[in-house]
Formats: structure tokens, sequence, C-alpha cells
């Protein structure tokens, strides 16, 4: 019976601990020195995928070697480790894997009504935490996506649910059309979808987790894109190499200002309504905010003005 589970997966964790997971194909050569910290050390999380990065000739031998490799796994790492299963039907193998109590959890590829009892009859009973990621045509469908986040919710099943992931470019491949260079998602079709995926989630208490940004050349897009992502109130971003982690990263930290009315708008003495940074803070309705970006903050740090760097004596 598979009874292992991080410690850090406790009813304290936060979804901005995951920071911005490395997708990476399960049969990548040095799997298992990534998965021990012994390369790329500075990932917060990972995930191992039997799906689309890896070719339907080439799913027996990436379960092997990710089997072989498991069972090399540290305990304790210092970062989060995740599949992301092919189907319900490769979850099963990977659930008889030696090892597999090493992971973490699972991530849910093509996750609809269809598959959900396929996926959550096997995961019941056991420590796994999932993140399910809605990337097919219905989730074009407003009332699908109602139905679905009420199946999320039930008793049974919601203690495992981490997140839900927004698989931009299935989505954009159901359209028929790519990202163009230069440009946010945001400033595509799929601008309305998330902002659909936000209004119907969100308000349920799920995280969402932003698309992932496919161009390794266009730093200013892609740092326009996360701040359209927390704009939308979506947290962490899907990285695709490994240059681009410290960049996103480092959009999470929290302006100076931001996190001072944060403190004010949670601490008890805060009176219902006030002035600060020349914003209204009201407690009523920027409490949630604020608890979030406190989370935030407590993974990435502040980001200090040019005046509070230069009293601490740091170059500015």
């Amino acid at each position: 019976m598979i009874t292992m589970q991080s410690p850090a997966l406790s009813k304290d964790f936060s979804p901005w601990q995951l920071g911005a997971p490395l997708y990476m194909p399960a049969h990548r050569f040095d799997l298992m020195a990534i998965a021990n910290g012994e390369k790329l050390s500075e990932l917060r999380s990972m995930i191992f995928c039997t799906e689309d990065a890896v070719s339907c000739h080439e799913i027996d031998s990436s379960l092997r070697h990710l089997g072989l490799c498991l069972q090399g796994f540290e305990d304790a790492p210092d970062c989060f480790r995740f599949i992301r299963a092919r189907n319900p039907e490769i979850l099963a193998r990977l659930l008889d894997l030696p090892g597999i109590e090493k992971i973490d959890g699972f991530v849910l590829p093509k996750f609809t009504e269809k598959v959900f009892n396929a996926y959550f009859d096997q995961l019941k009973g056991t420590p796994f935490k999932v993140m399910p990621t809605l990337e097919t045509h219905e989730v074009f469908d407003f009332a699908a996506m109602c139905a679905l986040r009420d199946g999320l919710l039930q008793d049974a099943v919601l203690p495992s649910v981490l997140m839900l992931r927004i698989g931009g470019n299935d989505l954009l491949n159901l359209l028929g059309v790519r990202r163009p260079k230069g440009l946010t998602l945001y400033e595509t079709p799929l601008g309305h979808v998330i902002s659909q995926l936000v209004t119907v989630f969100k308000p349920s208490g799920f995280a969402l987790s932003a698309p992932v940004f496919e161009y390794l050349n266009d730093t200013g897009t892609l740092q326009k894109e996360i701040r359209q992502d927390l704009a939308y109130g979506l947290t962490g971003k899907t990285a695709i190499h490994p240059t681009q982690i410290p960049l996103i990263e480092a959009a999470y930290a929290i302006d100076e200002e931001d996190y001072q009315m944060a403190l004010s708008l949670t601490a008890q003495e805060a009176p219902a309504v006030f002035k600060m940074h020349n914003a209204m803070c009201e407690v009523a309705t920027h409490q949630r905010w604020a608890l979030d970006l406190i989370r935030r903050q407590q993974c990435y740090g502040v980001n200090m003005s040019a005046s509070l760097k230069e009293c601490a004596g740091l170059s500015v």
C-alpha cells in the first residue's frame, strides 16, 4: 500500500510553492540526476511527461526508464516531483512501479468528465495529489466547465486537487492556430477562454496555472505575458526550458507598496476602509488578494524600490 507523502504537501501548502515547473520527457537520460537535485538544482518542481513529450513507440521504453530511475530517487528532495500520465491506462501502470511513492502526484492531461472516474477511482486511498489539465474542446463549453468544477468539489476528490493547469497549446490547436511571435496569449482567442476559466473555478477556491510560453528568444513578450497572467489571477507558469525559470520566478516577487498594503489589510486592527499609497484599501473586498500576495511573498520575496535599496546600502 502506498503511504508516503511529501510533508510539504500539507494543509498549509500554497500553489505558489511550485514556482515554474519544468516539463521533461520521461525517457530523459539525466532524469534521476534532476530528480535528486544534482542537476538543475534551482527547480522548485518538475513534471516527468509520458504524454505529448513521448512518441507512441517510446511509451514502453519510457515507462521502463522511469521505473528504474524511481528506485534511485532520494526520499526528501528540495522540490516537488510529478508525473504527467498519458491516460488512465498509463496511470495504472505508473501506480504499479516500485518507488512510485517517491512521487508527489500526477498531472492529468486532457481532463474531462469522461475520464474523471477512470482517474480518481485509481487514486482513491492514495496520498497522491493531482493537477488536472484543461485542454480539450469542452473547455470552450461554459456548462461543461461548471459541471467539471462541481465534480472536483466532491468531498472525496477535492483534498487531492492541488491546482488546475490550462493547456494553451492544445486549446490553440483545437482552433487551428498557433500563437504568433511577439503576441501574448491574451492577444489571441484564448484571452477570453482564460477569463472564463478564472470566473468558473477561482470563486470555488481552485488555483489555475498559466500556459507555457513557447518562444525562447523573446523575453520581452514573456515578461509581458507573466504580468497579464498575474492580472488574471493565475498562479505559476510552466517552463519549457531551464532558461525561462529565473525570468518567470523573478516576476513573482512582490512590489514593495503592494506588500505593505497586503500587510495592512490583514492586520487585526485594520479599519474597514483606508487610504494607502494613493489607493483605496477595503478589508471586505481586498482581503483575499492580500492573503494570496502574502503567500506569494513568502516564496519570492519583495521587489525593493530604488529608495529602499538606497537606504539598505544596495546598488541601484
